[in-house]
C-alpha cells in the first residue's frame, strides 16, 4: 500500500511493479485535493539506473517531462562575492600512476604551470559553454568524450504522471481519495488499514508513506521522531516561480549565493525553474519573493509560491510495517540536487531488503542505518557549501561561517587542507571529484601535495597539464550545443 503519490509515490509503484511482476498487490492512494510540492527540477546521474531499470527509452522520457541535460552545477559567489566555479559529473584529468589527477594539478598550481581546476574536466569546460551530447561510441577508448556523466532537468509533476501511466499499464492500482484516519493493530502497533474520506477502509501488509513533509503514517500515526539539523542548516524556506525562456537552456544548474540564502536557475524546454532557499530568521518571506522576482531573466509565468521545511531525517524511516520515502523521510535542501536521488536510494534499498511478513527487526534496523549513513553525508556535503566561505557581508552568512560544524566533516576538511587527500567513505553518494571540486572551489586549498608527485619534474608536469588541457578543449569544440542535441535527439512537441 503506498500513500500518496507525486513524484516518490510512482517511482516506488513503478519500480515495485517492474521488480515484482504479478507476485505484489500494488494500491496507490492520493488525493487531488492535497496536490504535491512539485517543484523539483534538478536531479542527478544516477536517475539514468533508475531509468535503465524501469527499461524507459531515454529520448520518449526527456520528450515526455519537457527535459534538458544537466553537466553539473555552477556556484556563484558562495566562497566570495564575485567568485564562480562548477561542480561537474565528469571527472577531472585522468589519474596518473596511483594518485587522482587534482594531486599533480596541485603542485602545478603552485608552480604557476596550471589553469584553475575546471580547465581539466570536461564537463567544467562544456557547461559554461552551452556543449552537451551523450557518450559517443565512435572514439577512441579513453576518449573524455567517450564516458560523459549527466542528469536531467524535468517537470516533476510530468516526471510523476509519465511513471503513474507505466505503473498503471503494469497492474497498479490508483485510488482516488484523502485518508481521515489509520487504524493500528492492537497486539503489536503495525498499521492494518487506512480509512478514507468516502468511509472505504483499505488493508495492507507494507505501508510505503510517501504523504511529504506531512508524515501521515510515519510521524502522525506512529511517532517516528524527527532529528533536526538547522543548527547547521538553517535555511527553512523557500519561495519557487517559473519563468519564460530566455536564450537557449543551459547544460547545469546555476546556484547563486544571496543575502540570506540561494537562488537556483534551472532551464528546461518549455520554461525556467527559480526559486530562493533562505532562512526566515534573515529574511522575511515577502521580501524574499520580491528579491527573486527581481532577479528573474524573463518574465514570470504565476505568482511565487513559498514553502516551508526542516531540514533533517526522521529518527526511524522505516518502523513496524511502514517506510517512509521521500519528503516523509526527511528534508535536505536541493543545493546539489539530492531530493529525487533520496527517493530512487530508499526505493532502492527496500528492494533489497524486503520483508516477508514476519517484518524482521534485523531487516529494518540495516535499513535505518545504511538511510542514515547515506543522508548524514550528504548533508555533511551540503554543509561544506556554507560552511567553507569567506563571506561576512551578512549576518546569515557570518552565521554559516562560525557555525560548529559536524565532527566527520570537521576532519574531511582537515585533512584535504592539508595536504588534498580525500577518502570515500564506504558508499555515500558523492566521491572524490565531487568533494574536491567543492572544497577548492570554495577556497580551501591544500597546503601540500602526496609526495609521490615529486617523482616527475617541472618539464613532465608542465606536459601532464598541457595535454590534458589540450584534449578536453579539442573535445569540448567538437560536441554540439546543447540546444543543437535536444532539437535532433529529443524536442517536446
Amino acid at each position: 500500500m503506498i500513500v500518496g503519490g507525486g513524484t516518490a509515490g510512482w517511482m516506488a509503484a513503478a519500480a515495485l511493479a517492474k521488480v515484482f511482476p504479478g507476485t505484489l498487490s500494488i494500491r496507490l492512494i492520493e488525493s487531488e485535493q492535497i496536490g504535491t510540492i512539485g517543484v523539483g527540477e534538478a536531479t542527478v546521474p544516477h536517475l539514468k539506473l533508475f531509468n535503465q531499470l524501469l527499461q524507459i527509452d531515454e529520448a520518449e522520457f526527456v520528450r515526455a517531462v519537457k527535459g534538458t541535460f544537466k553537466l553539473g552545477i555552477e556556484f556563484v559567489d558562495w566562497a566570495q562575492v564575485g567568485d564562480r566555479y562548477f561542480h561537474g559529473f565528469g571527472t577531472i584529468g585522468h589519474d596518473f600512476g596511483l594518485l587522482p589527477f587534482h594531486q599533480y594539478w596541485l603542485k602545478a598550481h603552485r608552480l604557476g604551470k596550471a589553469a584553475e581546476l575546471g580547465a581539466y574536466s570536461l564537463h567544467t569546460v562544456a557547461g559554461p559553454r552551452g556543449k552537451f551530447m551523450v557518450s559517443a561510441e565512435d572514439v577512441p577508448k579513453g576518449s573524455p568524450l567517450a564516458d560523459i556523466a549527466y542528469a536531467y532537468h524535468f517537470d516533476a509533476g510530468l516526471y510523476a504522471k509519465y511513471l503513474r501511466r507505466y505503473a498503471e499499464q503494469r497492474g497498479v492500482r490508483r485510488t482516488e481519495g484523502k485518508v481521515v484516519d489509520v487504524r493500528l493493530r492492537g497486539e503489536d502497533g503495525f498499521v492494518e488499514s487506512v480509512v478514507l474520506e468516502s468511509g472505504e477502509r483499505i488493508d495492507g501488509d507494507l505501508f510505503l508513506d510517501c504523504s511529504g513533509f506531512r508524515g501521515l503514517l510515519i510521524e502522525q500515526t506512529l511517532h517516528a521522531g524527527y532529528e533536526d539539523w538547522s543548527h547547521w542548516l538553517p535555511c527553512d524556506r523557500a519561495v519557487a516561480v517559473a519563468c519564460e525562456n530566455f536564450g537557449p537552456p543551459t547544460p547545469f544548474v546555476r546556484c547563486t549565493a544571496r543575502e540570506a540564502g540561494w537562488t537556483w536557475r534551472i532551464p528546461l524546454q518549455h520554461r525556467t525553474g527559480n526559486g530562493y532557499v533562505y532562512s526566515s530568521a534573515h529574511i522575511g518571506d515577502d521580501e524574499a519573493a520580491a528579491r527573486l522576482l527581481g532577479q528573474l531573466d524573463a518574465p514570470a509565468m504565476g505568482e511565487p509560491r513559498v514553502l516551508r521545511f526542516a531540514a533533517g531525517q526522521r529518527r526511524k524511516v522505516w518502523d513496524r510495517n511502514v517506510v517512509a520515502i521521500g519528503l516523509s523521510a526527511g528534508f535536505l535542501e536541493p543545493l546539489e540536487s539530492t531530493s529525487i536521488y533520496l527517493i530512487q536510494s530508499g526505493i532502492a534499498r527496500l528492494v533489497n531488503l524486503f520483508p516477508d511478513t514476519g517484518f524482521s527487526p534485523a531487516v529494518i534496523d540495516r535499513y535505518n542505518a545504511q538511510t542514515a549513513f547515506e543522508i548524514e553525508r550528504i548533508r555533511d556535503f551540503i554543509i561544506l557549501h556554507y560552511c567553507a566561505t569567506e563571506r561576512g557581508d551578512t549576518p546569515f552568512w557570518r552565521y554559516c561561517r562560525a557555525m560548529e560544524i559536524p565532527a566527520p566533516l570537521a576532519e574531511t576538511i582537515r585533512l584535504f587542507r592539508d595536504s588534498g587527500r580525500f577518502y570515500r567513505n564506504a558508499e555515500e553518494m558523492f566521491a572524490v571529484t565531487s568533494w574536491v571540486e567543492v572544497m577548492i572551489g570554495q577556497g580551501i586549498l591544500p597546503r601540500a601535495w602526496h609526495p609521490a608527485v615529486d617523482q616527475l619534474s617541472d618539464a613532465e608536469l608542465q606536459r601532464l597539464m598541457d595535454d590534458v588541457q589540450r584534449v578536453i578543449a579539442a573535445c569540448v569544440e567538437a560536441m554540439p550545443t546543447h540546444q543543437q542535441f535536444i532539437a535532433r535527439c529529443c524536442a517536446a512537441a
